[in-house]
């Protein structure tokens, strides 16, 4: 039961904080939220505040932020169509980025502390030695992308949610389950931010597209990008999810 509240809690709060992300980056640029759920399936609370609607669904792992104008053409003076380039990139980028954000601050945090409690280390060092621990991490972040471009890493070496349900439930202290939160978080915001659709960073690909060509894609011709580009990940997700549990036995 630990274990699968441990889960629950870490996979609910980074999607949580991404979708937060979107939701106050969207409202900060005055951009209209007409759904903010966490989950998917059939609702157990649902709380309209002003403009939003507010949802907590029943299966917690994933969720959406729904903006006026993102999925239609919308008439509406602040709808997601309407709305300034910087503003699209700045929300489709905001869940990715706080992501990266938390999980950096969360790992140098603890980093720092750990190796301050081991070594009996002044503040300085502490920080000092976190600071170089983070940098490495992140070398071994992007060496890990670009191998997987280039043909490094195979499908074999990736981990969808069950692989990291069982990594989850091999932690045995705070300490431990704080470095996977951390290390997951960046993992996921760097992941969201690659140019694949229908990631993050495929939405502002794009976007970019539609500012060079100084018009807006038909929305039937953005739907089967999006269609295409989503029948591919779950196509990927439902291969890696097969080679985790395979490693279960």
């Amino acid at each position: 039961m630990i274990i699968i509240l441990k889960i629950i809690f870490l996979l609910g709060f980074l999607i949580l904080i991404h979708e937060g992300g979107h939701f106050l980056i969207a409202k900060f640029c005055k951009i209209k939220v007409n759904q903010f759920s966490i989950g998917f399936g059939p609702k157990l609370i649902s709380k309209k505040i002003g403009e939003t609607n507010y949802e907590l669904r029943l299966v917690p792992l994933g969720g959406f932020v729904n903006l006026e104008g993102e999925d239609n053409n919308s008439n509406d003076i602040n709808s997601f169509n309407n709305a300034k380039t910087w503003k699209k990139i700045a929300v489709i980028s905001a869940g990715a980025l706080v992501n990266i954000a938390f999980g950096v601050l969360l790992y140098f945090a603890v980093v720092a502390v750990r190796y301050g409690i081991m070594t009996g280390s002044s503040l300085g060092d502490s920080i000092s030695y976190s600071f170089t621990i983070v940098i490495k991490l992140f070398q071994n972040i992007f060496q890990g992308i670009i191998q997987l471009f280039t043909g490094g890493l195979g499908i074999n070496d990736m981990m969808g949610p069950v692989g990291i349900s069982a990594m989850v439930s091999k932690t045995t202290g705070i300490v431990e389950f704080l470095f996977l939160l951390s290390i997951i978080s960046i993992s996921l915001g760097i992941t969201n931010l690659l140019p694949l659709i229908p990631l993050d960073g495929g939405k502002i690909v794009l976007i970019i597209i539609e500012k060079i060509r100084k018009k807006p894609l038909k929305k039937e011709t953005e739907a089967k990008i999006q269609a295409v580009g989503f029948l591919f990940l779950m196509f990927f997700s439902i291969i890696v999810t097969f080679n985790d549990v395979l490693k279960l036995f």
